[in-house]
């Protein structure tokens, strides 16, 4: 369009080059001369219109940030420049908008650097990072990338090692793209890194086919028509635990049948609320007991009452503090093995622990009392909710299994792992499932073990404890203490891990052999198990050879070994490290905390979907909750450095499912996740899976750039959430919604109206259906309903409790 505006004008100015008004008497010649520079000009204009659109495709494709409106295109010194490979930071990109009547760049370099870009996009270089704005681009270095991989990268190269070469060669093209967003201040004041501008760029009366696709996504997601889930677990559905058409060819000797195993397409349905739900009990109360309606299973609370787990008491179930090695209850439990042996130190030395086979957390549960974080799982078996109490209660809980795979946590991270009874064949296979808590176990850490075969002398119990003995020697892990707790007729054994290698080289066979040198520990997506150790770390400038600080100061304290790193955001990293703490401490507490009108009372699970170094959970470490750190396993593999803070988290995919319950968290925070998952994931499906995981009244909270923020908008209120706030400036967005359903708003209805009070709701159809059957079922009369272009319902509320009229009803069939 340009190169014609212009060829038109020469036209023009041929047609009028005399200015004496006299006409020419060459009139044939005029005519050819006129027709040789139109064909000129119409030459001109296509060579231009060659070059010049492939400029704007090309930007397009590269930005990788599916802006479908903006059109860029960049100066040759940007297109020059190679991004480093940080991906949390975007360096600054300078654009130049492209008016009609500008002088076009040459041809030349414009392909020059159409080709580069080309190249860095295809080798996953492309998306650039940001940093401070000052920060000049440069050449991605292998040593570079060597510094920040990403779990992914870890894991693929582990399972590539072992046997799916060609399988993770293609995920590890993929896992190079930006997966994390530049540093910010509170929003929306602080520095704030430019973005792509829509250029001015003008298309005539044609469309275009980026507008069109752009506006087709837009359609769709303002069309968006939730369906609720049809599957067999109901209100309980976990799409990568319940996916029975998988379950059904597995074997099941190893546990494979309770492993993950997600859908091929992620489901973008809804989870139903079970009949009765109710707003979870608060913390520390919930401990103690929650709504039965909220996890409407009787079983456990059958089998295992009488060991004090969980009991039936009118509409609430009620934890007593029990488990099955501690009837008498946790805490006298966990003051037995501190008193076992004082080392262990709960909430000083020891800050993080694993609960392995953990029932109803209990244990974990009354850690807290000790300043201890114990992040516990169990399988989803036949031991009915058991995770799912846990997290109703608000004790951190996952459901996983010791199966074929690695657990998915870093090595070298907890500095306890426990096991009360946990129904686990530690000894068997060469120890398999036991050296992988060695992997996950610290350096100098310890095993607690209190099962039978510990104190019991039946003939099964003491060859498990003459294998396990065998098996912990060859281990190197020294057995530190048996003692016996009088009150619950239990004993516990306590082992500790080395802190060098000094064992490993004196033992005169190599069983369990030592792991290769080229096997990751860290490595831990879908990876399989292996029963070999690896050698622990005795150089004091890496992880692992010198024990954190002591708690509470270990959470602000700069981990000595990340001195010859350098940092997610590209500063070193210890200095990235600081100024990350420095930052979510500033957002939460003029923000968050203040400015979001967040009841905090109500918080008490919370997740940060992409955490990097766990700024956002140390900085709400005084608030009486708790903070599930998420790595995606495309981003920088920064989770060791939250455990070594005394935190913990969880690696994970968010293109698939978590392994969690439904409705288990109170808040859901999401700092620059949503725009790099767009582009591997369909975020119908990630919203459906924040629906699923959120409770009802929770609280979710999202930072991204101003396109992504305005599409998960979208996405939020056709869910019908409660948006608080919304705010964007300079291309980028904070976004912060309350997930409502209509069950808790109708409840509030219900409270808030007089008996015989009235009740009018104009809203869509659809929504008036749903308003209809709610309070047909609270027994109110309706008086007028009317759909027409939208509906219109008139409802008035009835004297009696739903209850009394069930009672009245009953009472007059049996007359």
């Amino acid at each position: 369009v340009r190169g014609s505006c212009r060829g038109s004008k020469n036209m023009a100015m041929g047609k009028y080059s005399r200015v004496d008004g006299k006409k020419s008497s060459g009139y044939g010649l005029t005519i050819t001369i006129v027709l040789i520079v139109s064909l000129s000009m119409v030459g001109a204009w296509m060579f231009m219109s060659s070059w010049s659109a492939p400029t704007e495709s090309i930007d397009f494709s590269s930005s990788q940030t599916t802006k479908d409106v903006e059109t860029t295109t960049k100066t040759d010194s940007t297109n020059e420049e190679a991004s480093k490979s940080f991906p949390d930071e975007k360096t600054e990109e300078k654009e130049v908008v492209t008016e009609s009547n500008e002088e076009k760049p040459e041809p030349e370099k414009t392909e020059q650097a159409e080709e580069k870009k080309e190249f860095e996009d295809k080798n996953g270089e492309g998306d650039r990072k940001d940093g401070e704005g000052e920060k000049e681009t440069e050449s991605e270095s292998d040593e570079t990338k060597q510094k920040d991989k990403t779990q992914l990268e870890e894991s693929s190269e582990e399972n590539k090692s072992e046997e799916n070469a060609e399988e993770n060669t293609e995920k590890k093209t993929e896992e190079t793209e930006e997966n994390t967003e530049k540093s910010k201040d509170v929003f929306p004041a602080g520095d704030q890194a430019e973005i792509t501008k829509e250029s001015s760029t003008g298309s005539g009366a044609w469309s275009t086919q980026l507008v069109e696709s752009q506006n087709e996504k837009k359609a769709q997601v303002s069309s968006i028509k939730w369906k609720v889930c049809n599957v067999t677990a109901g209100p309980d559905y976990i799409p990568c635990l319940d996916n029975w058409q998988a379950i059904r060819k597995l074997a099941r000797k190893h546990y494979e049948h309770r492993e993950r195993h997600c859908p091929e397409e992620s489901p973008s349905c809804l989870v139903p609320l079970p009949e009765g739900y109710k707003r979870s009990i608060k913390w520390p109360k919930s401990r103690e007991k929650i709504w039965y309606n909220n996890v409407p299973h009787m079983k456990l609370a059958e089998v295992k009452g009488h060991q004090n787990w969980v009991k039936m008491s009118g509409e609430y179930l009620t934890f007593p503090g029990g488990g099955t090695q501690f009837k008498n209850g946790a805490l006298h439990y966990i003051d037995f093995l501190q008193e076992s042996y004082p080392d262990i130190a709960w909430g000083n030395r020891t800050r993080v622990i694993l609960d392995v086979g953990c029932g109803v957390a209990s244990f974990g549960g009354y850690l807290f009392d000790r300043d201890v974080l114990a992040l516990s799982f169990a399988p989803k078996d036949e031991h009915e909710a058991q995770v799912q109490f846990a997290l109703e209660r608000g004790i951190p809980a996952m459901s996983n299994v010791m199966g074929t795979k690695r657990l998915p946590f870093p090595g070298s991270v907890f500095d306890l792992i426990h096991c009360a009874r946990c129904r686990v064949p530690w000894h068997i296979e060469g120890g398999k499932l036991l050296l992988e808590l060695n992997r996950a176990l610290r350096p100098g850490g310890f095993f607690v073990w209190s099962a039978t075969p510990v104190y019991r002398k039946t003939e099964e119990d003491v060859g498990i404890w003459k294998a396990m003995s065998k098996l912990t020697k060859a281990m190197c892990w020294e057995l530190k203490t048996i003692k016996k707790d009088e009150l619950n007729e239990v004993s516990a054994a306590v082992y500790q891990k080395p802190m060098t290698n000094e064992c490993y080289n004196k033992r005169s066979q190599e069983e369990p052999p030592l792991c290769k040198d080229s096997d990751d520990q860290n490595a831990a997506w879908n990876v399989p198990l292996e029963a070999c150790m690896h050698k622990v770390t005795e150089d004091s400038s890496k992880r692992g050879a010198v024990w954190p600080e002591r708690w509470p100061q270990r959470v602000e304290t700069v981990p000595q070994w990340l001195d010859s790193k350098e940092g997610v955001y590209g500063k070193p990293a210890q200095e990235d490290f600081t100024a990350d703490h420095e930052r979510w401490k500033t957002i939460v507490s003029k923000s968050y905390l203040n400015g979001m009108g967040i009841d905090w009372s109500n918080v008490r699970n919370v997740m940060d979907m992409r955490a990097v170094y766990g700024g956002f959970a140390a900085a709400l470490k005084d608030l009486k909750l708790w903070v599930m750190n998420v790595v995606p396993i495309d981003s920088p593999d920064t989770l060791p450095i939250i455990y070594e803070r005394g935190l913990f988290g969880i690696y994970h995919d968010w293109c698939e499912s978590f392994s969690t319950y439904p409705r288990t968290y109170d808040l859901l925070h999401a700092d620059h996740l949503f725009s790099s998952l767009k582009k591997r994931c369909n975020l119908a499906s990630v919203m459906a899976e924040v629906d699923r995981i959120l409770r009802p009244q929770g609280t979710f909270i999202v930072r991204d750039d101003s396109e992504t923020i305005g599409e998960i908008e979208k996405m939020v209120k056709s869910l019908k959430w409660d948006v608080r706030m919304t705010q964007s400036k300079d291309g980028e967005g904070v976004l912060a919604v309350q997930k409502c359903n209509l069950v808790s708003v109708m409840a509030e209805m219900d409270r808030i109206l007089r008996p015989q009070g009235t009740f009018i709701v104009r809203d869509d159809n659809e929504t008036i259906g749903e308003i209809e059957k709610m309070v047909k079922s609270l027994k109110w009369d309706v008086r007028m309903t009317q759909s027409k272009d939208g509906g219109v319902l008139a409802v008035q509320k009835s004297w009696w409790r739903p209850t009394e009229v069930d009672t009245i009803t009953s009472a007059i069939a049996k007359a």
